[in-house]
């Protein structure tokens, strides 16, 4: 008999399995798992809760019955909730067909998770609060529960195990972060109609990683874009955040999606960590002057920005008060423009009459 972490492999006799009625009655062609089975063996053993009721390997019991095995080793799972054990049918099932999409295992994965961490969770405080020796050894490896600060963790090795047969998670993570988002109607629907591509992206055979990439590209640019239009931010956050925006998506077309997803991060990250003392001095001081070096930066971030924007579409959307503001920042632009242009042309004169004076 060998254990491992919330299971028990032992032998039973087969008659000793019932099925339940949550297992479909129509198994489909058992010839050929019967033919695989007599090759390779049972390769995945049948998962049986400790009262021997079948919790998933229909087909495979059917087969073995079909090859005359009269006891074989079992998966014993204790504590399994009437809809862990439904969960974990219909994946068995499914995996008999054909294999589950990425969504579809990362929507199973997700539910089998909870599951296992609420039963985890459970058997952990049982342990913890003094149950009985008898109800211990009646759960078998079921005590065998990760410790609590690890539950998670423990929760979504163990899914991905029952769904896909392997312990990485990270890919159903990141899928599972797409779905959240393009369900959440607390979020604007760009963003939900953004990760509802990027999900059918994913079913037609597209990149996980890359997916995730851009989503959260695009949820950082769309927190600087909110904080920057939040009023009841500081000047200087709010600055930030729109200078981080502007970064972003004048490097969309010339930046990797690896290299867009660190600037937007980066960006992100130094907008919401400007100091409210340094903003505070903005806002008191509105006629602070600040040095060259910032004046240069600015224009770079806004090189050919008019090639950014649609006309149509800001013209239909731009209200009354954001307009005024534009042709406020216009005039203000232009007339700035106007002063240092004359400015330099002086520099200019005087610098050439300097340099022949001093021949």
């Amino acid at each position: 008999m060998t254990s491992t972490p919330g299971h028990i492999e032992l032998e039973r006799s087969i008659d000793s399995i019932r099925i339940g009625s949550r297992h479909r009655t129509d198994l489909g062609d058992i010839d050929a798992l019967a033919a695989s089975i007599e090759k390779q063996g049972l390769l995945q053993p049948i998962t049986v809760t400790p009262d021997g009721t079948l919790v998933c390997g229909a087909r495979r019991l059917a087969a073995l019955r079909q090859l005359g095995v009269r006891k074989l080793n079992v998966w014993v799972r204790s504590g399994i909730s009437d809809r862990l054990s439904q969960l974990l049918a219909e994946q068995d099932d499914n995996a008999l067909h054909e294999a589950l999409s990425p969504t579809d295992a990362a929507t199973l994965y997700r539910e089998v998770k909870m599951l296992l961490a609420e039963d985890a969770q459970r058997r952990q405080e049982a342990s913890r609060f003094g149950s009985s020796q008898e109800k211990s050894r009646s759960d078998g490896a079921a005590t065998v529960a990760a410790p609590l600060t690890s539950l998670d963790g423990y929760a979504r090795a163990q899914a991905a195990l029952l769904v896909t047969g392997r312990r990485s998670y990270t890919t159903l993570e990141r899928i599972g972060v797409l779905q959240q988002i393009a369900t959440d109607e607390s979020l604007d629907e760009t963003l939900r109609s953004r990760a509802t591509v990027e999900l059918d992206l994913i079913h037609g055979g597209g990149s996980v990683t890359a997916a995730h990439r851009r989503m959260t590209t695009q949820l950082a640019v769309s927190e600087l874009e909110r904080m920057a239009a939040d009023t009841t931010q500081p000047e200087g956050i709010r600055q930030a955040s729109s200078v981080g925006a502007a970064r972003v998506h004048a490097a969309q077309r010339t930046t990797t999606e690896t290299e867009l997803e660190r600037l937007a991060q980066e960006a992100l990250a130094r907008a919401k960590t400007a100091t409210r003392a340094k903003n505070a001095r903005s806002a008191s001081s509105p006629n602070t002057k600040l040095p060259t070096r910032s004046f240069v930066y600015l224009w770079n971030d806004l090189r050919k920005w008019w090639l950014r924007y649609d006309y149509a579409e800001i013209a239909s959307e731009l209200t009354d008060e954001q307009w005024e503001q534009v042709e406020e920042t216009l005039a203000g632009t232009i007339a700035f423009a106007e002063r240092l242009r004359s400015l330099r042309d002086d520099s200019v004169s005087v610098a050439q009459v300097l340099a022949t004076n001093s021949r």
